[in-house]
């Protein structure tokens, strides 16, 4: 250990790495509660035993106990409640990767740093190799869901907003055309899995597939019973549409390191190209067949 006084600045980053260091620890230690396999929950417990390790290498050069951060502890043991464990840890990691650049700085100071450095570099490779939660392993049934459902319906209601131009019978229609597509899509995949000989399970991939086009649409049909004006609410079933595919590929992209600005752009050019392609079908459907609702 370096016994020279450490200067103001360094002891100050130092205790903001503690608070860090002891967060995770926190953080990791809650997640890995939540696994119920065994190797998955074995190696987010070694993790959690580094990031104290780290706090303690901290905690020898300020001589000062800090307490974890309990605002960042809550956020990210919701997120893994509600998103899985990986897609929590690797949005974790991926902050602890834009540290890593301080840490060098700390060198001269403290030997040390650059073991810490190694450890949060492994880090990001085992967190890699827990992409075995079965949601993540049915992400190609829910792109499907997802993908068709906002295809197929933001073209459907872009239609049905120009030729029938009544919310309700916009909704009733948009709901039935829906619930009839997602049914359909379920089954399709269902048959496609068993047909294929994958290692999923074909009932658990058309409920998965049925379940992201079923939410789809009861987001995308419900400014329909809300506001009066057809034209508003397909504007918002449109700005719905790009959220629902922005947050989705945002989750993908973190949860299997895929890069988010692509498939965003593709799958928003795809909903809204139909879209279009619909709103002005129905336009012609109205004019040359003179109907009047």
């Amino acid at each position: 250990m370096n016994s020279q006084p450490l200067p103001p600045e360094v002891k100050r980053l130092l205790l903001d790495y503690q608070r860090n260091e002891i967060t995770e620890y926190h953080i990791y230690k809650a997640i890995a509660k939540q696994i119920k396999d065994e190797t998955n929950r074995r190696i987010i417990e070694r993790i959690a035993d580094e990031e104290l390790g780290h706090y303690r290498v901290w905690r020898r050069y300020t001589g000062e106990d800090v307490e974890p951060d309990r605002r960042r502890f809550l956020k990210y043991t919701l997120l893994s409640r509600l998103f899985g464990f990986t897609f929590a840890a690797k949005l974790m990691e991926q902050g602890e990767s834009a540290a890593q650049t301080n840490y060098r700085a700390l060198i001269p100071y403290i030997p040390e740093a650059k073991a810490v450095m190694d450890d949060e570099d492994a880090h990001e490779q085992r967190i890699l190799a827990l992409l075995d939660e079965e949601h993540l392993r049915y992400t190609g049934s829910m792109v499907l869901g997802l993908n068709d459902a906002l295809v197929e319906l933001t073209g459907a209601l872009a239609g049905f907003t120009l030729a029938l131009q009544d919310t309700q019978l916009i909704a009733l229609t948009g709901s039935i055309t829906g619930v009839a597509a997602a049914l359909s899509m379920a089954a399709s995949e269902y048959l496609s899995t068993k047909s294929e000989g994958e290692a999923k399970d074909p009932l658990k991939a058309a409920l998965y597939t049925g379940i992201a086009y079923i939410l789809t649409v009861l987001l995308l049909i419900a400014p329909y019973l809300i506001f009066k004006n057809y034209y508003l609410c397909l504007g918002v079933a449109l700005a719905l549409a790009v959220l629902i595919i922005a947050v989705f590929n945002y989750y993908i992209a973190v949860a299997k390191d895929e890069d988010f600005r692509p498939r965003f752009l593709e799958m928003t050019g795809l909903s809204f190209g139909v879209a279009a392609f619909s709103f002005f079908v129905g336009y012609l459907m109205r004019l040359f067949f003179h109907i009047e609702i």
